[in-house]
């Protein structure tokens, strides 16, 4: 029986797809695989029996990431999964930011008790016009799953689009509407879009990458977008811009004390992925990555550790084996399953900087002593037995 915990609610529909060979518990410490949305885990106490985190959802900077690869723990994420409840929130943002929308609505709620409110907003509402969306320039930077998305709606409503991605996938690039223009310096974004989104992870490269010396390229008068990661951006910075009048709206679906009621900032409670379909979505894919990893061993939008798929084990055994990226690590892992006498039918192997795994297909059962053998070579992180 295969033990899994969740600490935070999972949709139904994900968890429905275990089947009677899988057992829900309440405690982590109990549990050999984890699910997740936005709970910390950096202070926890990962226990040894822990084989797999799937993460409903892209972040993962709740997740000790460095922590669980040296414990031989494989993280997962959902890439895609949230992509479209995020790309039309994003919409409705570019919509909010160039017709004064919310100044409106608060003017009619101000007014309710005006018999004569409808003739009262034909003189008010020269107050909150705007700006047509179609044919302005919209930059989107990070040509991902939501970034395609983004990229794809905007032309399809008539901007001009440009994106920026340096390692923009091959599938990636088929699916990019040709009419949007690819830019090979995110400066050119800066320098010449009216609106700019940001549509990339938060890693140390990127943290505060939207900062003074960006924002002063920008145009006067920019709409900067931020449905990501609330520490890509400067927001000291970003405040400061909008109180000068550099900036024209800052639009952000992570709530601060630096930028809620802040003057041109429309902060959105953190709704991108709140919607039932995206919900269900990554509840689905993050139920069955786990279930691939733990029934064949396979592994799917890992960010610790390689992606391998070596399908279903059509073989006598197999054994998963997480290691270090150390030279001659295959030719001393092969030696110990040699030295137990048992065949080796088909090897896989990827490796992810200092992080490998090794899935071996065996033409006879490998038992606990072979386990343990494997385990005492040197950078071996975990063993596990897949059949």
């Amino acid at each position: 029986m295969v033990k899994y915990t969740c600490l935070n609610p999972i949709a139904q529909c994900g968890l429905g797809i275990f089947d009677d060979k899988y057992e829900k518990v309440e405690n982590l410490e109990d549990a050999q695989a984890v699910l997740v949305r936005s709970a910390a885990m950096h202070d926890l106490e990962l226990p040894e029996t822990l084989e797999a985190i799937a993460r409903a959802g892209a972040g993962v900077n709740n997740i000790p990431l460095e922590k669980c690869a040296e414990k031989g723990i494989v993280v997962f994420n959902t890439p895609g999964a949230n992509a479209n409840g995020v790309k039309e929130l994003v919409i409705a943002g570019l919509l909010l930011a160039s017709r004064d929308i919310i100044g409106g609505i608060e003017w009619v709620k101000d007014n309710k008790d005006d018999e004569n409110v409808g003739k009262a907003a034909e003189k008010a509402k020269k107050a909150f016009a705007g700006n047509e969306i179609a044919g302005k320039k919209l930059g989107v930077i990070g040509l991902g799953a939501i970034g395609i998305k983004v990229a794809n709606a905007a032309c399809a409503l008539g901007m001009d689009v440009y994106g920026y991605d340096p390692f923009m996938s091959v599938n990636a690039a088929w699916a990019v509407d040709k009419a949007v223009n690819h830019v090979v310096s995110v400066e050119d974004i800066y320098k010449s879009c009216d609106y700019i989104t940001i549509h990339v992870p938060l890693v140390d490269a990127t943290r505060k990458m939207v900062n003074k010396e960006a924002i002063d390229m920008m145009k006067d008068g920019v709409v900067f977008l931020n449905f990501s990661r609330d520490s890509l951006v400067d927001e000291d910075e970003m405040v400061a811009a909008l109180e000068a009048g550099k900036v024209k709206r800052y639009i952000v679906d992570f709530p601060s004390a630096k930028t809620a009621g802040k003057k041109g900032c429309i902060v959105i409670p953190h709704l991108g992925a709140s919607t039932e379909e995206s919900e269900d979505n990554c509840a689905i894919m993050a139920v069955e990555e786990l279930k691939d990893y733990i029934e064949n061993g396979n592994i799917t939008h890992s960010v610790n550790y390689p992606d391998c798929d070596a399908g279903v084990c059509t073989t006598a055994g197999r054994v998963a084996i997480l290691h270090k990226n150390i030279q001659n690590m295959i030719s001393r892992l092969a030696a110990v399953v040699g030295d137990a006498g048992i065949n080796i039918a088909l090897m896989t192997n990827k490796s992810r900087g200092e992080y490998a795994y090794s899935l071996f297909d065996l033409d006879s059962p490998a038992d606990e002593k072979v386990v343990e053998s494997l385990k005492a070579v040197e950078g071996v992180l975990k063993v596990r037995l897949v059949k």
